[in-house]
């Protein structure tokens, strides 16, 4: 072998070895990595204890047993009611309408843990939460149905996942506009839409208001049977939309019409197409003549259903599912915030 062979040689085995050495380096960091995901995904996670001080307007549910692992799949988080548990709770959390009322003093006698965290939950509207300021300087989180509360719970969401295999955008029905309204006030914005638009187009109303209250096992066959639903907020408040539009009018397969925030609100919650705003109107009766106009077309009324190819309405109902997303934003929540001007934030 030549001396200039030997040396390429050389070189080549030199190579050779040192591919193999920083191939064996990688790997070998890869399984470091590896060892130490999985070490950090066996890490145990600390068990959060949820104390609801009491149940929002007296209606209560079952928290025997792990709720939140069984119900909704969310892990080492356990509810509770019982307030002798105050002393030991992670969370306490505490419904403002019982609250500002006087109906559920605040255990404000009782000694409360360093790194307790008191939760402030309404979903209600600020028009509907009186007694504010005298809560000042004592809650970490809000609870609410706003987008930027601590914990954000709204009534209803827009998910991935289609339904149309199960709904008929425009079958035969008999009504063409109906409402469901239990506290009407003359003063409110949707009792002086309402007022208004009755002049030029039939609308059937139903609720505790007019005498003609609907079970629950009736309200959405009968609101089905309509073409068009009014959902008409009590309040034109920051990302107040409630069950009026998640339940009555989507579930129902009824078009809403709604009062409420602004169209950006909507549009930034609700699928997309799927409403008429009454804003986007100069008058009641241009309003009236659009829906009309929708009423009578098909094709334009069933471009309102279009979104149900591809996206579904999820509602939350029951307080406990609520209350077991604290456990999941939990570890992300600000640990020393305090609301000194609680008044401040519910009317921003």
């Amino acid at each position: 072998m030549t001396t200039s062979g030997s040396r390429a040689f050389f070189l080549f085995l030199f190579l050779l070895l040192l591919g193999s050495l920083l191939h064996l380096l990688y790997y070998s960091f890869l399984d470091r990595k590896l060892e130490q995901q999985k070490c950090h995904l066996k890490a145990p996670q600390r068990n959060i204890s949820v104390l609801l001080w009491h149940w929002p307007f007296g209606r209560s549910y079952s928290l025997d047993g792990d709720k939140c692992l069984e119900m909704y799949n969310i892990s080492r988080c356990f509810l509770t009611d019982n307030t002798a548990a105050f002393s030991t709770a992670d969370v306490v959390v505490f419904h403002h309408h019982e609250v500002s009322r006087g109906m559920s003093p605040l255990p404000l006698h009782q000694e409360r843990p360093a790194t307790q965290h008191w939760v402030w939950l309404s979903m209600e509207p600020p028009v509907n939460s009186v007694n504010l300021s005298q809560l000042n300087g004592l809650f970490n989180w809000t609870m609410s149905y706003r987008r930027d509360a601590d914990i954000s719970i709204p009534y209803g969401k827009t998910v991935l996942g289609g339904d149309e295999l199960n709904f008929q955008a425009a079958p035969n029905r008999s009504c063409f506009v109906s409402w469901v309204v239990s506290k009407y006030r003359p003063h409110q914005a949707r009792a002086r839409v309402y007022q208004s638009l009755k002049k030029y187009i039939p609308i059937e109303v139903y609720g505790r208001w007019n005498k003609k209250p609907l079970s629950n096992k009736k309200l959405l066959p009968t609101i089905a049977n309509c073409l068009f639903y009014l959902s008409f907020e009590n309040s034109e408040a920051k990302d107040y939309i409630s069950e009026k539009l998640w339940r009555n009018a989507f579930q129902a397969g009824a078009v809403p019409v709604v009062l409420g925030p602004n169209r950006t609100t909507y549009e930034a919650l609700a699928p997309a197409g799927s409403f008429i705003h009454v804003a986007d109107f100069k008058s009641t009766a241009d309003l009236a003549a659009y829906l009309k106009r929708v009423a009578a077309d098909k094709q334009a009324y069933e471009k309102y259903f279009q979104w149900r190819h591809t996206h579904r309405i999820k509602t939350y109902t029951d307080w406990r599912e609520r209350l077991c997303q604290i456990c999941v934003k939990y570890p992300s929540l600000p640990a020393h915030r305090v609301y000194q001007d609680l008044e401040g934030w519910v009317y921003s």
